[in-house]
């Protein structure tokens, strides 16, 4: 990302969850360079407070702010959202950048299977308690980081199985945590079409960074993999960010003012045909609410 390519941000406030390490810390650099106050998130305080002083000595900027928010926590999105909501009194781009993927059957602090209750429900939550701010600062973007694995859920999400209780398998549940990401992004891209805010799923590609290895998939699988091999076939994390920082910084009409699509590699993709399924990602909306509400 060349000095020609940034836009000015200067007074934009952009979210960045899973700020910590990987592409979202690629993407608070690049989004501060260009001017923008960028509050990154993290689930450690000190892994965030690391982040945040390489990122301020690598944009040139000190309008870095780090927020405390585990996303597998209903209460600590809670808390976190109340924090912004005091402290900021806008909201132009929400990254949902943070994910995880487990090998084992693994529960949130609310009961729910941890791929889903985190790359899913703790942002559905997130965006909602954001979602007035996001419109009275209109024109406003919000951005889901989704992947290509959400075409390994063939059959689309399991309704009577959602949190994989029955059957679990690290890839199917990881899948059907990214067809929720993207079927999310469309619904609420057609809920705030009359907003002026416009909501896409990105695909970064696949990444060597700390996702999957950091002690989420245990000791062997994907993990080792990762560790492996990741170095020599995968793409750098500072090339994985190009497209979400693209949809969050560029005016040009190619990108501004586009909603409900699903992007990767800077350029529009198809998504798979569960994900552009209105009546599915309605029910997945619904589903997604109930659950929510019913948690105490």
């Amino acid at each position: 990302m060349g000095a020609k390519q940034r836009e000015d941000l200067t007074g934009k406030v952009i979210i960045v969850t899973g700020a910590n390490s990987g592409i979202g810390k690629e993407s608070a650099v690049e989004l501060a360079a260009m001017g923008a106050t960028v509050v990154m998130t993290a689930r450690s305080q000190a892994k965030g407070d690391a982040a945040r002083t390489e990122v301020i000595e690598r944009s040139g900027s000190d309008r870095v702010v780090l927020g405390s928010l585990d996303l597998a926590s209903f209460a600590s999105v809670r808390t976190f959202a109340a924090w912004f909501l005091d402290e900021f009194d806008r909201l132009d781009v929400l990254i949902n950048n943070a994910g995880l993927i487990v090998d084992t059957r693994r529960e949130t602090a609310d009961g729910f299977e941890l791929m889903f209750g985190t790359n899913h429900l703790g942002h559905f939550l997130l965006t909602d308690l954001l979602r007035e701010r996001l419109i009275e600062s209109a024109p406003s973007r919000v951005i889901v980081v989704s992947s290509v694995a959400h075409r390994w859920a063939l059959t689309g999400l399991d309704r009577e199985d959602l949190q994989c209780v029955a059957r679990f398998g690290g890839s199917r549940a990881y899948g059907a945590s990214k067809l929720a990401n993207v079927q999310f992004a469309f619904e609420l891209s057609r809920q705030l079409a009359d907003a002026g805010v416009t909501v896409n799923a990105v695909h970064p590609g696949s990444i060597h960074s700390g996702f999957a290895a950091d002690g989420d998939t245990g000791a062997s699988g994907l993990g080792w993999w990762m560790a492996t091999f990741g170095p020599y076939v995968l793409r750098t994390p500072r090339s994985g960010a190009k497209t979400q920082v693209l949809l969050a910084s560029s005016t040009s009409p190619r990108i501004a003012g586009r909603t409900g699509h699903y992007w990767s590699h800077g350029r529009r993709w198809p998504a798979s045909r569960h994900a552009r399924s209105r009546s599915e990602a309605r029910w997945l909306w619904e589903e997604s609410a109930r659950l929510v509400a019913e948690t105490p």
